[in-house]
């Protein structure tokens, strides 16, 4: 009897001990998924935080893009020196367009004056362009020479301002008051005055490229005769260059207005940022005057841009 009363304690004590184990090792495995459930609940919010701190500056840049639309800064007819930059998406290059990076047009408006402004400028020795307005009395002399020196000739077409006739323009211009016929006409006669014109470009027309209806004709001879057109950008609100576009002219909008300040300096300074866009972009179309001033630092400047690897091209070779 004393030995089935020891056996049944010490089964007792077994089960005790075996219950007393059990339990610490459920509390452990309690403990151990416990912190297991709080270090993976800890990551994941961690990593959630990372993925939003990710897309907080992507969707900051996304804000900070301009808008397509937004009309790039431009300058009135009194040529301010305001730049304007190339369009951030280009249109294809053409067949035939030869371009290099850092290649820069450079386009001498006014010409038609005199044979000695034109024999100053093309000693210079760059592929300039000479753009020619057909009432200047040297008009059809100029064209014909610089021509036969292998410079490139457009037809400088004066066009009205806002303000006219307060505002002078010369004799025969492109007014708003003319018939569809009559645009024609001029148009025809100032491409017989500049003969071997391979483009044209406005003179002034703050007014008269603001106006589609206007321009249009102008555009249908320039189409018809397989010239370009490039836009001076007189105005922000011209329709020029996308005019062009729309009825199949190859085009090309200015960048930069070199000599509104007519001072070495200044010019100096403009002709950097003509570089500075043309190396960013791959070309930069800049327009001047036949000034002195103008004269002297494109003999002093463009050889060192040279140096520095710009290429200067005749402006049908940026025209898209």
């Amino acid at each position: 009897m004393a030995r089935k009363n020891r056996y049944r304690n010490n089964r007792t004590k077994q089960r005790g001990r075996g219950g007393f184990v059990i339990t610490v090792i459920l509390v452990i495995v309690a403990v151990i998924g416990g912190y297991l459930a709080v270090t993976t609940y800890q990551e994941a919010r961690k990593r959630d935080a990372e993925r939003e701190k990710a897309k907080r500056p992507l969707s900051a840049e996304r804000h900070q893009m301009p808008d397509k639309k937004k009309k790039v800064p431009s300058v009135m007819e009194n040529y301010t020196a305001a730049i304007i930059p190339l369009s951030l998406t280009e249109k294809p290059k053409r067949p035939g367009t030869v371009r290099k990076p850092g290649s820069v047009a450079i386009v001498i408006d006014d010409m038609g004056t005199s044979i000695q402004e034109l024999n100053a400028l093309m000693s210079l020795d760059v592929p300039l362009t000479f753009s020619v307005i057909p009432q200047l009395p040297h008009a059809t002399e100029v064209a014909r020479t610089a021509h036969g020196r292998g410079y490139e000739v457009i037809v400088h077409l004066p066009m009205e301002p806002k303000g006219y006739p307060q505002r002078r323009l010369e004799k025969d211009g492109l007014l708003m008051s003319l018939s569809d016929d009559a645009i024609d006409r001029q148009m025809r006669r100032y491409l017989e005055l500049v003969p071997y014109a391979s483009g044209a470009n406005n003179h002034m027309g703050s007014r008269y490229t603001e106006d589609a209806a206007k321009m249009l004709p102008v555009m249908q001879v320039l189409r018809e005769k397989r010239l370009y057109f490039l836009d001076s950008k007189t105005t922000p609100l011209s329709v020029g260059n996308s005019l062009a576009h729309e009825v199949g002219i190859r085009s090309v909008s200015r960048n930069v207005f070199l000599d509104n300040v007519q001072e070495l300096g200044a010019i100096r300074t403009q002709l950097e940022q003509v570089a500075q866009i043309a190396r960013k972009r791959g070309y930069a179309v800049a327009i001047c005057h036949p000034h002195k001033a103008t004269i002297e630092a494109l003999a002093l400047a463009l050889p060192a841009l040279k140096a520095e690897g710009i290429t200067f091209v005749k402006l049908s070779q940026v025209v898209e």
